[in-house]
């Protein structure tokens, strides 16, 4: 972020809680996009995904008023509780992202010796699948750790993060978008196990290609049945499984060995979800060689059978993110292009050549709106470092 937004994000800090700009912290927390590994991550499963150049910017200081005071340039709502738990998530507020983070370190035996005055700005795009509320999630936990030197490393951030996203907003997610944000450097992809939390920084050699960005606009709450219904699918997969062969997760078994024993599921939907993750596991393996290898066609190829794996095994698509697929296939110099994110509305991301990227976002955003009656928005992606202090 510019010097000039960072003074006026001091200006209005100083003006909301009539304080000096002396002593205020200034962290970032980037958002992140996957490029290829989807639902796999709370399947104990492989993921790759980057940290992009856009993201939260989070201002904090100590307040003597032993609260938690939080405001945003996002939304109007505001928040003011006491820094004496317990903490209550009573309906839906976005600041409970950051509360939860000071109830997990309550829990882990932490008290807050003062208040704290938060004002968060981002620029990801909300409810898009990018990661906006684990952005918000790390850059507190992040701030918070320092101020009060609780003596966290990054992983140990990440963790808490995830914990805090489970269990106090209710979301079952895995831990691929806060290590994303942790540990994302640039123009490296972090090719991650989700079981042992084993990481390689992949260099995303992609001269020429640009990835970009697409959001539907078609709005999804995560915390909606349907993705916690897809994690209790993939555990049911597990026991019947089990049966013939103990795995821990549907990532203990590779393709080939799913396909011998696959007949153990009766039913045909949760025969489906075993299969995507499955099989969206030896698709990382494979762009991770493609990449290696600067394969970018196969790379392309790999992004394509994801998302139709995403749609007809897995079936958290729809029409919004289906058709921005299809009408991103039909423009030269697209080498890949899928759902990125959870789905059921939210973002794809394809591979562009940089000399067709115009063409790219005049067609497909036409196309799309014609076809959905929505206005999508375009964002070429520039991969940066994970989380940081600013000042």
């Amino acid at each position: 972020m510019m010097n000039t937004a960072l003074n006026k994000l001091k200006d209005q800090f100083v003006s909301i809680y009539h304080s000096t700009k002396n002593g205020i912290g200034i962290y970032f927390a980037p958002g992140r996009v996957n490029l290829i590994g989807e639902h796999t991550d709370y399947n104990g499963g492989y993921v790759l995904p980057c940290a992009l150049h856009f993201g939260t910017t989070l201002l904090i200081k100590a307040n003597d008023v032993r609260k938690f005071r939080f405001t945003t340039t996002n939304f109007r709502q505001t928040g003011e509780i006491s820094i004496a738990p317990p903490f209550i998530k009573t309906g839906n507020e976005w600041y409970f992202y950051p509360l939860g983070i000071a109830d997990q370190f309550v829990k882990d035996g932490h008290e807050f010796s003062s208040g704290l005055d938060f004002l968060f700005s981002g620029n990801i795009p909300n409810e898009a699948g990018l990661s906006s509320s684990a952005s918000i999630e790390m850059v507190t936990a992040f701030a918070i750790n320092e101020i009060f030197s609780f003596g966290y490393d990054i992983l140990s951030l990440i963790k808490l993060s995830q914990q805090a996203e489970n269990q106090f907003i209710g979301l079952n997610c895995g831990i691929m978008d806060q290590f994303a944000i942790g540990m994302g450097a640039t123009n490296k992809a972090i090719f991650l196990n989700c079981h042992t939390l084993d990481y390689q920084l992949i260099p995303l050699e992609i001269s020429g290609f640009k990835l970009v960005i697409s959001n539907t606009n078609k709005k999804r709450g995560l915390t909606d049945s349907k993705y916690n219904e897809r994690r209790s699918e993939c555990d049911i997969a597990v026991r019947k499984i089990s049966k013939v062969k103990k795995v821990e997760n549907l990532s203990s078994l590779d393709y080939s060995a799913f396909t011998e024993i696959e007949s153990i599921i009766a039913d045909p939907v949760i025969r489906k979800r075993a299969r995507h993750v499955i099989s969206e596991n030896q698709r990382v393996l494979d762009a991770v060689r493609a990449l290696d290898s600067g394969d970018l066609s196969q790379f392309g190829e790999l992004m394509n059978a994801s998302h139709t794996s995403l749609r007809d095994d897995y079936q958290v698509t729809g029409l919004e993110l289906d058709t921005m697929v299809d009408e991103a296939l039909r423009i030269d110099g697209v080498m890949g292009s899928r759902m990125t994110g959870a789905g059921f509305g939210g973002c794809t991301v394809s591979l562009v050549d940089e000399n067709h990227i115009q063409t790219f976002i005049q067609k497909v955003g036409l196309n799309y709106k014609s076809r959905t009656g929505l206005t999508a928005d375009f964002y070429v992606a520039d991969i940066g470092n994970g989380i940081r202090r600013v000042e």
